[in-house]
């Protein structure tokens, strides 16, 4: 895992994390140990993984995990120096990793648990490892530790357990089907060709992902069909110049005869290779029509197949619509139109809750009671219509009612009651403007909570998923015929219509949606107010920030006379975006980002475009906040200034290599809160390739790592010219002389053990080496 997607993690969480990890170590070594005592490779293998946990849980300072993962250490040392490893090992060793992973997992999330609770476990363990260690074993039974012990209520039915402990994986659309007949009928027979297929949603991804992948390939052999005809066409002009030399040879007499049939051959030669040329190059061009189609066939379909019918979600709403209506004493039917409607899968799981609450506001709000409906000359019966359709490809959700609508003055009056405008402001507010008040969060106009509503916290939330998914909301009304709500939302969350830009000399994309126009703003037309700069546009002043800055990427120089700017946002909260350069539309494949990211500030997703260019899709809502935020603590940077503010001062870079999660994670969040630039590598191997590619100004490694150990990476740094003089420090948990003598010898300029480790040793010992975070 990326150390940069735990920035936020306890130093328990990161304990939890290296546990699971190495626990998958030791029990497939373990395993395969009981199978063949003899395999050094899994029991060097075990060696590591006990050792790395000892010394990431001596970092947290997990005593009880200090103590197991020694105590397995001990155990494996002494199969290292000749002790047979029984049954009875393997199964304290397995316990014993069990133990870790319950220790960085406590019951109940305690972290005191491994000194409270489970110390009496903790001392069993212990002191089993230290009965085998020696030799003969007595009996042994293991405790299923990483087993969670079943609920109290399950003894009762034990036979309906199992069935229950496996809950089904998340799957496209599966309708649950009635026991089938003894006899099949011939319909059954018939539509039964139509078989359901779980499958997770995770795999589904990866399917669409490598798809999309497979249709960027296919791109690719364009552009060797292109170079195959310039060899062509390179080809034909050898063919002519020797048609024009052999013209010249005939008609001089003095020529050689030998050079007249050298002349001939080769033009024979040029003429055969010109036509197995163009056949191989129509052969070619065939394949690549074949490959592009077959890679786009296959992107459509696992695009097809996250797309599932409206109707899936909407399970359940006449229902809740007639008996919120019979609550109410009213009677209302819900009418569906397009329920058939393709929509992708992440977005009608995002639709649930929003239609939900907007057919609950019409039962409530819209539809009158019956006797008044009757009185008006409309029928005793309501109406809520939900309508869905593919338009210009975005899909469109309707709801209107055939209600009474909004009391426009009952909502004039609790605008002015909430205080949100003055009398004589909300007066002259038209429709459009005194709806969008319906939106704004905590609003709403009941004065007393119901069960339904009242709360006001409904049309906020709709409005927000609608944002979230690159969509927009607009409600209408006419007088005593309804309110109607039109929701525009992207057909699917996997494609993308995207603006593409320039940033620092990497591609960014703004989803096409949330932009209102791109443009090319003149210097001279920047203007600066109070230490804010912005510009003219449609008759208003427009905040203008740099891209660079809100992504804290380095401000490239700009000579030109115009900014691109990307104009981003919605009334008040209305921004321009300056970008290096545009680089056009583009429809991208929406990538996910890993989950164990989290939320990346500005960042929606990635992507990739057709030539294989990694992308990042902006989120646009966040990057407004940023930019706000910047605007709050005036630390917005002049814009026309960017190519005089191009040169920054520069973080001195450290690279951390450690095979341990936790100590990486650890050295690096305190390297980086002094301000430095680190990298890391999980271990001697990857350190070395790491440091061959880019430049660091220290290198802080441990000593005990697979593949390469620190060691042969301190020699490695010493031998190469470019690198001899990087200043390397070694971080162990050998704090013996000799140890530190021998990383001394190698090349180190410093040795710090791990077990006198503490923040200011380390931050001392790095500023002695390089001095302060910033050049």
């Amino acid at each position: 895992m990326n150390p940069e997607q735990l920035r936020d993690a306890s130093l328990l969480e990161l304990f939890a994390l290296e546990a699971e990890s190495q626990a998958d170590v030791l029990n497939a070594g373990l395993l395969a140990l009981e199978r063949n005592p003899a395999a050094a490779d899994q029991l060097e293998a075990c060696m590591r993984a006990a050792h790395s946990l000892k010394g990431a849980a001596r970092i947290v300072g997990l005593d009880g995990g200090v103590r197991v993962a020694h105590a397995m250490e001990d155990c494996l040392v002494a199969a290292q120096g000749g002790m047979p490893l029984t049954a009875a090992h393997i199964d304290a060793l397995l316990q014993g990793t069990d133990l870790l992973l319950r220790i960085g997992h406590p019951p109940g999330g305690d972290p005191g648990w491994a000194d409270g609770a489970g110390r009496p476990l903790i001392d069993a363990v212990v002191q089993r490892l230290g009965t085998l260690d020696g030799g003969a074993a007595p009996p042994f039974a293991a405790a299923p530790m990483a087993i969670p012990e079943a609920p109290a209520e399950a003894e009762a039915e034990p036979e309906a357990a199992p069935a229950a402990s496996a809950p089904p994986p998340t799957d496209i659309a599966e309708p649950q089907p009635a026991p089938p007949p003894q006899t099949p009928s011939p319909t059954a027979a018939a539509d039964a060709h139509e078989r359901m297929l779980r499958v997770s949603a995770d795999t589904l991804d990866q399917l669409l992902a490598l798809s999309g992948e497979a249709m960027v390939e296919s791109h690719w052999l364009r552009p060797f069909a292109k170079s195959l005809q310039k060899a062509r066409r390179q080809q034909a002009r050898a063919l002519h110049a020797a048609d024009t030399l052999q013209e010249a040879l005939h008609g001089d007499a003095g020529a050689g005869g030998n050079a007249r049939a050298a002349l001939t051959t080769l033009r024979e030669l040029l003429d055969d290779g010109h036509s197995q040329l163009a056949q191989r190059l129509k052969e070619f061009d065939q394949y690549d029509h074949r490959a592009t189609r077959l890679a786009r066939r296959l992107y459509d379909s696992a695009l097809a197949s996250r797309m599932r019918p409206l109707a899936d979600g909407l399970t359940g709403y006449a229902r809740m619509v007639r008996d919120l209506g019979r609550t109410l004493g009213k009677s209302v039917h819900l009418e569906l139109i397009g329920a058939a409607t393709q929509v992708d899968r992440d977005i009608l799981e995002a639709l649930d809750a929003p239609l939900a609450h907007l057919l609950r506001n019409a039962v409530d709000h819209g539809i009158e009671p019956p006797e008044v409906r009757v009185a008006q000359g409309k029928p005793a019966e309501g109406r809520i219509t939900l309508q869905a359709r593919h338009n210009a490809g975005r899909l469109v959700i309707e709801i209107f009612d055939d209600g009474a609508g909004v009391d426009l003055e009952a909502l004039r009056r609790a605008i002015v009651r909430r205080r949100l405008a003055s009398e004589e402001t909300a007066a002259r507010l038209l429709q459009a403007e005194l709806l969008d008040f319906l939106l704004l969060p905590g609003f709403s106009m009941r004065e007393t909570v119901s069960e339904v509503s009242g709360r006001g916290v409904g049309l906020d939330a709709v409005q927000e998923m609608v944002r979230r998914v690159r969509g927009s909301l607009r409600l209408t009304q006419q007088p005593g015929r309804g309110m109607h709500f039109q929701l525009e939302l992207p057909l699917t969350l996997s494609v993308v219509r995207t603006l593409l830009v320039e940033v620092a000399g990497e591609a960014y994309a703004f989803p096409l949606g949330r932009v209102l126009r791109a443009a090319a703003v003149a210097r001279s037309e920047i203007e600066q107010t109070e230490g804010h700069q912005h510009f003219r546009h449609e008759g208003r002043a427009v905040g203008l920030v740099s891209a660079a800055q809100v992504l804290q990427r380095p401000e490239a120089a700009q000579e030109q006379d115009h900014v691109p700017v990307v104009i981003v946002g919605e009334a008040e909260r209305t921004y321009g975006i300056a970008v290096d350069r545009m680089l056009g539309e583009r429809l991208l494949v929406v990538q996910p980002l890993p989950a164990a990211l989290g939320k990346v500030k500005d960042i929606a997703a990635g992507s990739l475009t057709d030539d294989g260019t990694p992308v990042l899709i902006f989120d646009v809502e966040d990057m407004i906040r940023s930019v706000e935020k910047l605007v709050s603590e005036g630390r917005i940077a002049g814009v026309r200034q960017a190519a005089a503010a191009s040169v920054q001062t520069r973080a001195r870079r450290v690279l951390v290599v450690d095979d341990s999660l936790t100590v990486r994670e650890l050295q690096r969040k305190l390297l980086a809160g002094r301000g430095y630039d680190v990298a890391v590598a999980v271990d001697g191997m990857d350190g070395w390739n790491v440091l061959r590619a880019e430049p660091f100004d220290l290198v802080i490694t441990d000593i005990d790592m697979p593949r390469m150990d620190g060691i042969e990476l301190v020699r490695r740094i010493r031998q190469d010219a470019a690198l001899r003089q990087l200043p390397v420090m070694v971080v162990s948990y050998k704090d013996r002389e000799q140890d530190r003598q021998r990383g001394l010898e190698a090349g180190a300029d410093y040795y710090l053990a791990k077990g006198s480790f503490h923040d200011a040793a380390l931050l001392d010992a790095v500023q002695d080496l390089i001095g302060e975070a910033r050049t």
